[in-house]
């Protein structure tokens, strides 16, 4: 039974109603394609039909429209790539060994311009086994059915995913579409195109996937670190505010009477503006200026980074151990109702250590 165990589906069950979703996507995208040929030899097009590997390629980008195999890049310049491939070798190598050089010179060609696409395969294939249409068309071929009608089945699957909550194309932003680096373990998107890269995996999952994967992984493990411990449970919640137009003379008082390190600056709803550290304060001072004369606002930081009351505080470790970070605004809708800071998560390690030393 072990050895059959490895015969079993991979594929875990599909949720909801994806089949539904995947299958009805893939049935207006040929029939669209289909109807746009029709429309194409009505009016005298020539050269227009459908090849069967588009089947395939509506397999991808309806059913597995995150794979780095169903990018539009992937889909179109693949199936091109393979269609003069396979031209340029029905041409040199006779038949019957053409066949197979056909789809080896395909996926090396499709490798080389990052286009690969399993379809395209399928496409030099067809090609080498009917070589008579390719041939009489020439290198329109390439364009027109193959290209023509790979396009039209990527646009609309384009318009299809995202029109039921699937994001397509994936992974063609110049900025960081991965979340907080803070989410998946630190790790820059060149570290995690590096890992993918290590592990012969580009193909398979793109940077994005894989950096949801390890927000997803980490969240999961910061609920489980420190017993499911939220920022809410050891945030400093007695807290000693400041406004837009404090006088930092006023800041510096605080600073004083208080010992703490960092000041919020919020408004009349406690609705977080900012924040002023004592290095912020030391820098007016050192600077020999008139800021002392001015509100807070002149100095503070940017109100980012803030924290839900009820996230996981093991998801902050990272933030406040690696970034730099010395406090974290703690939100509750929308108004600041704590501050965590170094300490307080030392306190927390502290803690545990006893309680285990004591076990």
């Amino acid at each position: 039974m072990r050895a059959w165990h490895h015969f079993y589906p991979a594929l875990p069950a599909f949720h909801g109603l994806e089949q539904l979703r995947a299958g009805i996507g893939a049935l207006l995208g040929i029939g669209l394609c289909v109807l746009g040929v029709h429309l194409g030899v009505s009016f005298g097009v020539s050269g227009l039909y459908m090849i069967a590997p588009l089947g395939a390629t509506a397999v991808l980008v309806f059913c597995v429209p995150n794979s780095p195999l169903a990018q539009p890049w992937s889909a179109i310049v693949g199936n091109v790539t393979a269609a003069l491939a396979a031209l340029v070798t029905v041409q040199i190598i006779p038949a019957p060994f053409s066949t197979a050089v056909a789809v080896g010179v395909a996926i090396t060609a499709m490798m080389f311009v990052r286009a690969l696409h399993p379809p395209g395969g399928a496409v030099a294939l067809l090609a080498a086994l009917d070589p008579a249409p390719a041939l009489e068309a020439g290198p329109l071929f390439a364009l027109m059915p193959v290209g023509l009608t790979t396009t039209g089945l990527v646009l609309v699957a384009i318009v299809y995913n995202r029109a039921t909550g699937r994001v397509y194309p994936f992974r063609q932003s110049a900025s960081d579409t991965t979340g907080d680096s803070a989410l998946r373990l630190g790790l820059s998107s060149e570290q995690l195109r590096a890992l993918l890269d290590r592990f012969n995996q580009s193909t398979n999952l793109g940077v994005a996937d894989l950096g949801r994967l390890f927000a997803a992984a980490e969240a999961e493990a910061a609920r489980h670190r420190f017993e499911g411990t939220t920022c809410a449970d050891v945030m400093t919640s007695d807290l000693v505010t400041v406004g837009p137009d404090t006088p930092l003379s006023e800041a510096s008082r605080l600073f004083r009477r208080h010992a703490i390190k960092s000041l919020p600056v919020v408004d009349g709803y406690m609705t977080l503006r900012g924040i002023v550290l004592q290095a912020d304060l030391l820098n007016a001072v050192a600077s020999k200026s008139r800021l002392l004369r001015r509100g807070v606002s002149s100095v503070m930081r940017p109100a980012g980074g803030t924290a839900p009351h009820d996230l996981p505080v093991g998801v902050l470790l990272n933030r406040l151990a690696t970034q730099g970070s010395e406090v974290v605004p703690v939100i509750r809708e929308g108004r600041l109702v704590g501050i965590l800071t170094r300490s307080d998560i030392m306190r927390l390690l502290l803690r545990g250590g006893e309680e285990r030393s004591g076990a």
